[in-house]
Order: C-alpha cells, then sequence, then structure tokens
C-alpha cells in the first residue's frame, strides 16, 4: 500500500445546533460556492493503552465513508497545520498498517495501538472557489463520538471547519473567522473531535521554580523534540536527522552541566546512550551537510570557473553514502537498543534522580552552573591559543565548540527563569558556536575535497574547480580564527556575565 502525505492547515469551530452558519461566499477573493455534498463518515481512533498519541496531539483513524476513506495519521506541524499521511484501506484489515505504526514507533515506544474511540460524522461539504480554482473548503459537522467500549458516554455536538486549499494565503483564515465571530461562533475549545471524546486537553505548564523543575522542564522539552524528530526521520524530512541528534546532545548535555541538580552517577549509563545515538546518526547528518555545502559552493562559481563534471562527480560520490547512512540510520532506529533509550528517557522523566541542590531557587542555583560551563569554554580556548596551527590545534577548537554548545544550551535551560539577561547570553553564545561550527566544517571539509579532486584527475577530468573549492574552505577557516576572538569576547563582557558571575 502507498503511502501519500499532505499539509492541512485548517481552523475548527464550535456552534449550536441551531445556529444558522453565516455565508463566506462574500468573503474577498471568493467569487462563487460549490454546491453542498453530504457525507456519512465513520472513524474508529487509534492509541496506545495511555494516549500517548492523543497527549501528543497525534491522531491516528481508521475512516470509512467520503472520498478520502482509509487510514489517516495526522501529526501538529504548526498552530494550525498538520501534516496528513494516508494509506488506502486495502487489504489491511482493521489494524493499523506496518507504514504508519513504524512512524509511530518514537511516539509507542513500541506499545500496542488499539481502539480507543469511534466518531460518526454527518458533514454538509462547501468549497470555496476563487477566480484559479479552490480557495477552501468549508465543513458543517453533525458529530457523535464515545469512547472505545463505552457507547453510554456517547456526545454529540456540531462544528464547523475552514480548511485551505494548496496555494491559499493563511490570512483567508483569519478573514473567515472574523465573518464566524460576528455570527457568534467562536474557535474550538479542544484541537481534534478526538481530544473532546477523550477530554484530552494540553497540560498548563507551571512556571518553574526551583532548579530541579527547571532543569526537568528543559530535558522534557528535548524528549519531546526527540520524539517528533524520530517520525521526521522515518518519514525520511530534510533535517530530521540534525534535528534528532540535536535533542539528543541537548539532553545529555543537560545531564553533564546539570549533573549536581540531577544526579550525574545515575544518569551516565542514559549519557552514555544518547553519546551512542548521535554517533549512529552522524554519518548520515555529515554526508548531508557536506553534499549541500559543496552544491551550494559549485553552484555559486561563475561558469568560467566551473570545469568538468564538478556537481555530476559530487551527485556519483554522495547519492550512495547518504543513502547508505540513511539505511544504517533506519537500522538504529528500528533497533532495541534504540527503544531501551527511549524507555530510559521516559523512566529518567517519570522517577527523576534529584540531588538537594535541585529543591533550591532555581534563580540563585542555576547561574554557578552555567557559570562552570563558561570556565570550561575558557579552558578550551586556552588550549587552542598554545597550541601551533595544524592538527592538533584543530581538534582542540572542535573540543572549544562542543564547550561552547554545553554552555550556550545551559544559558537557553535557564532562560525561563532568568529572563532578559539569560536570552541576550544566548544571542552571544550562539554566534560563538556559529563562528566555531564554521571553523569545523572547513575542517571536515579539505580532505574530501581533495579526495574528490584526486579521483577526478585520476579519471582524466579537470580537477582545478576541487581546488578552487579547497581553497575556499582554508579562506573561510582563516576567517573564522580572526572572528573567534571577538565571538568569545561577547561572552565575557562584565554585562554579559554579571548574571552567572
Amino acid at each position: 500500500m502507498k503511502a501519500t502525505t499532505h499539509a492541512e492547515t485548517e481552523r475548527k469551530y464550535e456552534l449550536g445546533p441551531d445556529t444558522r452558519l453565516p455565508v463566506l461566499d462574500g468573503l474577498p477573493g471568493v467569487v462563487a460556492s460549490s454546491d453542498p455534498e453530504t457525507e456519512e463518515l465513520d472513524a474508529v481512533y487509534f492509541d496506545t493503552a495511555d494516549l500517548r498519541l492523543a497527549r501528543s496531539g497525534v491522531t491516528l483513524r481508521r475512516r470509512s465513508g467520503g472520498p478520502d476513506a482509509g487510514w489517516h495519521l495526522k501529526v501538529p506541524v504548526g498552530p494550525d497545520t498538520r501534516d496528513e499521511t494516508r494509506v488506502p484501506l486495502g487489504a489491511a484489515g482493521e489494524e493499523p498498517p506496518v507504514e504508519l505504526t513504524d512512524l509511530l514507533t518514537g511516539h509507542t515506544r513500541g506499545a500496542a495501538l488499539v481502539p480507543v474511540a469511534r466518531i460518526s460524522t454527518r458533514r454538509d461539504r462547501r468549497r470555496l472557489l476563487g477566480a484559479d480554482g479552490p480557495l477552501a473548503e468549508v465543513t458543517d459537522d453533525l458529530v457523535t463520538g464515545w469512547a472505545e467500549g463505552d457507547p453510554a458516554t456517547a456526545d454529540t455536538w456540531r462544528e464547523v471547519e475552514v480548511e485551505l486549499a494548496d496555494g491559499t494565503d493563511a490570512a483567508f483564515l483569519d478573514r473567515a473567522e472574523r465573518r464566524l465571530a460576528k455570527a457568534g461562533i467562536r474557535r474550538s475549545a479542544v484541537a481534534s473531535k478526538l481530544a473532546r471524546v477523550l477530554d484530552v486537553r494540553p497540560e498548563r505548564a507551571d512556571r518553574p521554580a526551583t532548579a530541579g523543575e527547571t532543569v526537568l522542564a528543559y530535558l522534557r522539552e528535548q524528549a519531546d523534540a526527540l520524539t517528533r524528530a524520530d517520525l521526521l526521520v522515518r518519514k525520511g524530512a530534510a533535517d530530521s536527522v540534525h534535528k534528532l541528534r540535536v535533542a539528543a546532545r541537548k539532553m545529555r548535555s543537560a545531564l553533564r552541566v546539570f549533573g549536581r541538580i540531577v544526579d550525574r552517577d545515575r544518569t551516565r549509563d542514559l549519557a552514555g546512550e544518547l553519546r551512542w545515538l548521535g554517533a549512529r546518526l552522524a554519518p548520515a547528518r555529515d554526508l548531508e551537510v557536506q553534499y549541500e555545502r559543496f552544491h551550494a559552493a559549485a553552484t555559486s562559481l561563475p561558469a568560467e570557473l566551473l570545469v568538468g563534471p564538478v556537481r555530476g562527480r559530487l551527485t556519483r560520490h554522495f547519492g550512495p553514502a547518504e543513502a547508505a547512512a540513511r539505511r544504517e540510520a533506519m537500522r538504529t532506529l528500528r533497533g532495541k537498543r534504540y527503544l531501551r533509550l527511549l524507555a530510559a528517557i521516559d523512566r529518567l522523566l517519570a522517577e527523576p534522580p534529584l540531588t538537594a541542590a535541585a529543591r533550591r531557587p532555581a534563580g540563585r542555583e542555576l547561574p554557578r552552573h552555567v557559570r562552570r560551563a563558561h570556565r570550561k569554554v575558557a579552558r578550551r580556548l586556552r588550549d587552542a591559543r598554545r597550541t601551533a596551527p595544524g592538527p592538533d590545534r584543530d581538534a582542540q577548537l572542535h573540543r572549544m565548540r562542543k564547550a561552547a554548545k554545553r554552555f550556550r544550551y545551559a544559558v537557553v535551560a535557564v532562560r525561563p527563569v532568568l529572563g532578559k539577561p539569560a536570552r541576550r547570553t544566548a544571542n552571544q553564545a550562539r554566534t560563538l558556536t556559529r563562528v566555531l561550527g564554521e571553523f569545523q566544517d572547513s575542517v571536515m571539509a579539505r580532505p574530501v575535497l581533495r579526495e574528490l579532486g584526486m579521483r577526478a584527475q585520476a579519471a582524466a577530468e579537470n580537477a582545478f574547480t576541487f581546488g578552487l573549492l579547497y581553497g575556499r574552505e582554508e579562506h573561510i577557516a582563516a576567517r573564522a580564527e580572526r572572528e573567534l576572538d571577538r565571538a568569545w569576547r561577547r561572552t565575557t563582557t562584565r554585562k554579559a556575565r554579571s548574571w552567572f558571575r
């Protein structure tokens, strides 16, 4: 069965059974509306027994009736937008198809997906048409839903959805909402029909007061980011491996920097597994970065400097390597060790090994941990300055980059309780890591360009362009070193350090 994905941008509104739906044909850009169509829809929703999908805003359903009958997986990607992946009903029967259950592994942690709710809908559908085609679709739904196995709890309500057609400006939703508001129709209090049936609402996060609460809030944020990125990697989305690695790195960094708040000895194994995950995914990410870097550099050259089949050689070199690295990444995400890592993250958040320091006020306790992280960056810079230019110095600067990232992540973690001073320092730290990242990317790029040039020469191709790109990378590294001292000084001024001195 072939899965298809499209973005769905819509808003939902509640209204009474006798409320008259206002005419939306007169909205700017609308020249006509289609005749109404009536549909009878029936859907069974699947989730884990503890509703992990619903609590993340994700829905998986098997729908019959209507033009889009099939399996639907909806994942939020923005305030009004969800990515919907569809699989035809086909021969899958009543069990969720593997194409979708695999995508959800990061959310389910391997737990079984079972029916949790049933919803039937009588839908009146009308399309709003512009001069060049459909602008939006308006549906007036009479909905009845109940938790699986408990029809006595059935609830019936009416709701309206306004969904944009592809290419319609999002401002159209605002105009439609104003028209609906004049008729007394307001946005739904819940994000989906399923959330209403199961009474699943977003948890309100209180402002953290203690050091432990602040660090745990940051760890939860990274765990959620890892889960979202897991699904994107499985879908093959661009930059998804990077997002997953960053979430794992931020979590590991927090466990290290705040190891006197969340007991470092008791999280050491988890930190090691997060490092393992990053290492397993590194080839896929590194190849993606290098190909994009080289391709962009080659494309930017004047035609007279692009000598020989440079872009073709880049494709032949990176294409198979990237495909192999992606297969290895997917083997990692489908392996038992990765599932054990996800389970360890869940245990950490459910039963965090907090120390006595975790009970102290965040505003007094956390700055000292940030200060220690800043001092480690300073030590790495001193080590680099004492080392002669060459591979050893490059390695020292790479260690400085990793320390600078830990410092930056620590500042971001405490930003909710430290406010504006921390935000300012986070921006300065971002500049520092960007400069160090440019240097490291150049260090990694040059050996690859040298190899590509030698292969081109061996194949009787002109290697001039690869030599030119090599020289450009040397220039980038030299510029980054010149910028380093200035970027570092900005994090060491009295004003920058006043809140964590």
